[in-house]
């Protein structure tokens, strides 16, 4: 080689040197690596080959026919040799060429190596013999290994940045918040659940003190973070903390949280990182309200009736006493009545279960409204003569297909709750048709209800203040009225009067309404 082009060589291990610190790109630098070595060796062509978990594979390429590259490939998979050897591979190359370009090109190859192990191969092809003397040798050696390093160091930055879009993605898709403290208990990281749960942007979260952020109102159940670590908390790398109480946002109301606090520690055991994660607990919460609600409400309930029958079946059965007829019909009339009592609410309860289940199962057939209307007002009337009952309904009106016993059961609630609430006066079940849906309302004369009632009347257990203090109940009724018409496509709601929401009470009786589809 000439002299001058010596030089040009040191020059292209000087451009190799710049090539470690400006580019990361693993594809864009093995394009300029190639280049670099297509015109330090004066070739025509060339590729780089990486080894990989699972063979060799093609990385990049330049001068080369497809036709070839096509061929080359699937050698290079299926190469086995582990330690590359230089003049081995020019052997195999020069065949390779010499076969393929009919005599015309030869071919060079440089192995990759970081740490004496073989990442991969730059591949020239030239149309003359190689000629390198052992001070060309250790230039090219040298251009091999720099550019092994900057290889290296691309495959590296690339499995990070992999890692840390696969960590953001893991973040950012839980449904707990996540934050990452650093040493000093400041906040570094903090995922969009938390984000969400907290009400703040994240900048205003980030950077900041965890006690800034995460205040307690009350005292929580468990050590807080600072007093633990205060105390010498982590002693060892799973030593985990929880702590559960209501933290304060900046829009009320407070969360209730359970949060588990993990070190994450050095190899000399301090502390590098706490990973925390909150969880909202107020559904859990709600689930215990609701169990203590039902507790209550079934065991106020049953007392009831079970003392009724009780007393009365016990006075019955007193031996030194003699009843006459009517009082022995009468007190057996109200063991019938509580006994019947007893078993509607035990199976509002099994429904109730069977909808936490998995849903009411509906056996459906063509239902005539009005005639179930009337069916149930039949019943009812015998009840309380203090009310008149009327069944409302237009000519031709529609033949529907529902499951008629569980329609009855929702207008048997909607026509109790209206004798229960209504001291007297006129309870009217009305309907109406629509194009692809028919109407049916039961309303009454009584109080109403309350305005600050009526988002809550179709949850399970609810019952208002008013309605605890004046009727017996559950307060299962509504919420099973419900659950049956969603599941015959339809809906269900209760009038507002205009005005309601600047009263207390509507004063114009109460009306619920639903819908089902023709």
């Amino acid at each position: 080689m000439l002299p001058d082009f010596r030089v040009r060589q040191r020059d292209y291990l000087l451009e190799i040197s710049r090539m470690l610190t400006e580019e990361l790109d693993l594809e864009k630098l093995m394009a300029r690596i190639l280049r670099v070595a297509i015109e330090m060796l004066a070739g025509q062509a060339g590729l780089i080959a990486l080894k990989q978990s699972d063979g060799w594979r093609v990385a990049a390429a330049q001068g080369i026919a497809p036709a070839f590259l096509s061929y080359l490939t699937p050698l290079l998979a299926e190469e086995k040799v582990r330690v590359l050897d230089v003049r081995e591979l020019n052997r195999m190359l020069k065949e390779l060429t010499y076969t393929a370009s009919m005599g015309l090109l030869n071919g060079t190859a440089l192995p990759l190596a970081v740490h004496g192990q073989v990442i991969g191969v730059i591949f020239i092809f030239r149309n003359y013999a190689d000629v390198f003397t052992r001070n060309d040798q250790v230039l090219l050696q040298s251009f091999a290994d720099q550019a092994a390093i900057a290889v290296f160091n691309a495959q590296l930055y690339g499995q990070i940045s992999y890692e840390k879009q696969r960590l953001d993605a893991l973040l950012d898709s839980a449904a707990d918040g996540i934050l990452i403290l650093n040493s000093a208990l400041t906040i570094e990281r903090c995922n969009e659940a938390f984000v969400k749960m907290f009400g703040e942007p994240r900048d205003q979260i980030v950077e900041h003190a965890h006690d800034e952020i995460i205040q307690w109102q009350g005292d929580p159940q468990g050590s807080t973070l600072e007093e633990s670590v205060a105390n010498g908390w982590p002693l060892t790398p799973t030593a985990t903390l929880y702590v559960e109480g209501d933290i304060e946002r900046p829009l009320p109301p407070p969360l209730p949280v359970g949060i588990t606090y993990a070190p994450l520690l050095s190899d000399e055991g301090r502390l590098r990182n706490v990973l925390v994660s909150v969880r909202d607990i107020t559904h859990f919460r709600t689930a215990d309200e609701i169990k203590s609600t039902f507790i209550s409400i079934v065991s106020h309930e049953l007392r009831t009736p079970v003392a009724l029958i009780k007393g009365y079946a016990s006075t019955l059965r007193r031996d030194d006493a003699r009843w006459d007829r009517s009082t022995i019909k009468d007190s057996l009339t109200v063991i019938e009545e509580e006994a019947d009592r007893l078993s509607r609410m035990i199976d509002d309860l099994l429904d109730a279960s069977r909808l936490q289940a998995g849903g009411l199962s509906l056996n459906q057939a063509d239902v005539s409204l009005p005639a179930l209307a009337s069916r149930v007002i039949e019943r009812f009337t015998t009840q309380s003569p203090k009310h008149r009952l009327i069944a409302d309904f237009p000519e031709n009106f529609p033949v529907i297909l529902a499951d008629e016993n569980r329609i009855e059961q929702v207008l048997s609630n909607l026509l109790s709750n209206a004798l229960k609430y209504a001291a007297e006066g006129e309870i009217l079940i009305s309907g109406s048709m629509r194009p692809d849906q028919v109407i049916v309302c039961v309303s009454d004369k009584g109080p109403g209800i309350d305005a600050k009632d009526l988002p809550h009347i179709f949850d399970r257990f609810y019952r208002s203040t008013n309605a605890v203090k004046q009727t017996k109940g559950a307060g299962l009724g509504l919420y099973l009225a419900k659950a049956i018409i969603e599941a015959h496509g339809g809906r269900i709601w209760a009038d507002a009067p205009a005005g309601a929401a600047n009263r207390s009470k509507t004063n114009s009786g109460a009306r619920i309404c639903f819908s089902l589809p023709r």
